[in-house]
């Protein structure tokens, strides 16, 4: 039994569209940025129906089947793929859920011309970034529904590493310098790329680059991180602790050859960009449009990151930064970044999802603990009651992004003397510790005395006297040992 339309689907109800779109929707630069105006970020339909079809031909399934010729939804177009869209239910005519589906983005094809955004784009000096390109993070193919495509403002180069670039076969010094033929047969220009402006595929004047851009490495200080991309990100309302934990972790990890990459928004997210700023670039990554850049209180701070590094979305200009788009934009944050660290989250905070889809990906995930009473701290706590990795300071921080080995951050504590504590026992290794008290606070005592005294044999308490000895902690006397005043 068919089952019963919704009022939205009837004909008489559906307001009537223009079909079709004034540019071509073959050009793949022209369809992928069209459906990231049509789709919602995240949308599973639209990942399923662009990745199946390819985006040119999932637009003239919505502009020749989903949509009749005066212009009115098709109550039961063909369906495009046999199975229905994602988060529907299987029963009932498929043709019916893929309607339901279409009716939801047919609204936004009355007047659409993605060539003002593309333009807006340009005047802004900014790039459009696509799967396969030189500079598309390949991180975002992990996810279970990529972005379309990206809009840049900055370097673009900062998204992807030497590393993915050899990767996907592409040098550095190719990058940005023309056109490549794409596994798929596409021809993709990579002038797209360059800041100095659009690819001729767009279909407008175009500045075709010739100069290559640097790889990421090069716009990184030198350090263990080797340009390594680092999540930093927490709560908006964020205590004075959380401001100068997230401000000192960004500038020791960037100072160290790491690229911070966070959210814009108020607290945590402007600490960690302030703080990379201080020593190097800095990614964003925006809810809304390229153009929009909120909060504006964050305004000035997200200019010096379009200035010194890249401000990304996967919306074009013009969208605003609703509150259902900051979620999605959290997975694009933890798809291009190595590894999470929250500095300051709440138990339901909107940081969690980033670290959560972190660990849904396989990436590191650290959490910066707070005091124990602090309410701005018990989405931290809870994260490390979950196995994250506690972090403390930027060393720690490096150890959970780079490679094993790499940073040794007890190694590093162990030679910091303000570290070492004042105690009798700080610092000493179990035999030794065992050996120290049982020694007398004054007086000097025999070895015997001390092995009858410690409980351990006489082999273990002579070696750690020996120990202690070269510490400075103990010394001979002619009647035994004594610690050292």
């Amino acid at each position: 039994m068919t089952p019963e339309l919704t009022p939205e689907l009837t004909p008489e109800l559906t307001p009537e569209l223009t079909p079709g779109l004034p540019y071509d929707i073959d050009d793949p630069a022209l369809a992928r940025a069209t459906w990231s105006r049509l789709a919602e970020p995240d949308s599973a339909a639209a990942a399923i129906l662009v990745g199946r079809l390819g985006p040119s031909a999932a637009l003239r399934w919505l502009l020749e089947e989903a949509i009749d010729s005066s212009g009115h939804m098709r109550s039961t177009p063909r369906p495009p793929i046999p199975e229905p869209p994602p988060g529907t239910s299987s029963a009932g005519v498929v043709s019916t859920h893929w309607a339901q589906v279409a009716a939801r983005w047919a609204p936004r094809l009355e007047g659409l011309d993605i060539r003002r955004e593309l333009d807006v784009l340009d005047r802004l000096g900014g790039s459009l970034i696509l799967p396969g390109d030189a500079w598309w993070p390949p991180g975002l193919d992990e996810l279970d529904h990529p972005p379309f495509c990206l809009w840049v403002r900055g370097d673009p180069s900062l998204l992807v590493s030497a590393g993915d670039l050899e990767d996907a076969g592409v040098s550095g010094d190719r990058a940005g310098s023309g056109p490549e033929i794409r596994d798929d047969g596409a021809q993709a220009d990579l002038s797209r790329a360059d800041t100095g402006g659009r690819a001729e595929a767009l279909g407008c004047e175009a500045i075709v680059g010739t100069r290559s851009l640097p790889v990421r490495e090069q716009r990184m200080p030198a350090g263990p991180a080797n340009g390594l991309s680092l999540a930093l990100v927490g709560a908006r309302a964020c205590t004075r602790y959380g401001e100068g934990v997230a401000t000192s972790l960004a500038s020791g990890v960037t100072a160290r050859g790491g690229l911070i990459v966070s959210g814009g928004a108020f607290g945590i997210d402007a600490c960690a960009h302030r703080g990379a700023l201080c020593e190097g670039p800095t990614v964003s990554v925006s809810a809304g449009g390229v153009d929009r850049l909120y909060p504006v209180g964050n305004a000035g701070v997200l200019e010096a990151v379009i200035a010194n590094g890249a401000l990304v979305a996967e919306v074009p200009p013009g969208c605003q930064p609703g509150r259902h788009r900051f979620v999605s934009r959290n997975r694009v944050i933890a798809a291009i970044s190595g590894a999470t660290i929250v500095v300051e989250a709440a138990w339901r905070s909107g940081a969690l999802s980033t670290a959560h889809r972190a660990l849904d990906m396989g990436r590191p995930v650290g959490a910066v603990p707070g005091p124990v009473t602090s309410m701005s701290s018990v989405g931290c706590h809870r994260l490390l009651r979950k196995g994250a990795v506690c972090i403390t300071d930027a060393d720690d921080a490096l150890e959970l992004l780079t490679p094993l080995g790499t940073v040794d951050a007890d190694a590093v504590k162990e030679q910091d003397p303000g570290l070492v504590g004042d105690g009798l026992l700080d610092g000493l290794e179990p035999d030794s510790a065992v050996v120290l008290d049982a020694m007398p606070a004054r007086a000097s005592a025999t070895t015997e005395a001390i092995v009858r005294s410690g409980g351990l044999s006489l082999k273990e308490t002579t070696t750690a006297l020996g120990v202690l000895e070269l510490m400075g902690r103990v010394e001979r006397t002619a009647t035994g040992w004594r610690r050292r005043r």
